[in-house]
């Protein structure tokens, strides 16, 4: 797998014209992001050598090479679920190439069902740890030679982008939570037994993506921030019902705020 991660990066960075430090993986509902980003180049995923394709409403599903917040970013506009049927090591391809790119730090959004009583729909939770209830590891098998055997997960979630994003988010008065993540493989929404289950356990908010990236991110020392935006709620009395496009919807409403604070964020580190 090593050799094919050297071989995609080394046809990105044939076409690239420049060399981003940060990169940005939107999750569902949150292409419309893409519109703040100068772009420069898009590649869409298909055209890439051993790059998965996307196969969910809501990603386009195409690699960005632009600016936002004065700096130069790569953006994935879409990223890989355990539940389309790749591999984990496929999900977390990308962030392997995007160390080869020279990426050092990775902002991830996703959309999240909120497990907490005190959150609404609409909230912004940036992401302080996690819990990876998925039912493989993206680390499992033999090590690639990015990072080492046993990776440290104390501080998965970059302590000082997350203090950053606190400040400019009281600076332009916009309110954010702290939570825990959950990540199940999904794809069903989960039950309101579950969404209690994973109260019970510590987490705010749960949803089907992220963690993995996160775990091979900081495997290759790459710093990691993420915001979830909370689109539905469970483990309540009263039983709500879910469709993809309420998500979508919801973490559509929801996008001008992450954007000012990401763009900011990016723009100080």
């Amino acid at each position: 797998m090593y050799e094919q991660i050297l071989e995609t990066a080394k046809w990105i960075k044939s076409r690239m014209n420049h060399t981003p430090k940060t990169a940005v993986i939107l999750g569902t509902g949150l292409g419309q992001l893409a519109a703040e980003i100068k772009t420069e180049m898009e590649i869409p995923y298909a055209d890439i050598p051993n790059f998965p394709v996307t196969t969910v409403d809501g990603h386009a599903g195409k690699l960005i090479f632009g600016t936002l917040g004065g700096k130069e970013i790569l953006a994935m506009d879409g990223r890989f679920h355990y539940y389309e049927g790749y591999s984990m090591k496929e999900v977390t391809f990308p962030v392997r190439v995007m160390k080869e790119l020279g990426i050092n730090t990775l902002y991830l959004t996703n959309a999240a069902g909120g497990t907490n009583p005190s959150y609404r729909i609409g909230d912004i939770m940036i992401i302080t740890d996690h819990i990876n209830n998925m039912p493989e590891n993206p680390l499992h098998g033999e090590n690639i030679p990015q990072g080492p055997r046993f990776p440290d997960m104390g501080h998965a979630y970059d302590p000082e982008l997350i203090d950053l994003a606190d400040a400019i988010a009281a600076e332009k008065g916009l309110k954010v939570r702290h939570g825990v993540y959950v990540a199940t493989q999904g794809p069903c929404y989960e039950t309101p037994a579950e969404y209690r289950m994973y109260a019970q356990m510590g987490g705010d908010a749960v949803g089907m993506s992220t963690v993995p990236e996160v775990i091979v991110a900081r495997h290759v020392g790459i710093r990691c921030f993420g915001f979830s935006i909370i689109t539905d709620l469970g483990g309540h009395a009263q039983v709500m019902k879910v469709t993809h496009e309420d998500v979508q919807k919801a973490a559509n409403e929801a996008q001008p705020r992450v954007a000012a604070i990401m763009r900011e964020m990016i723009e100080r580190s």
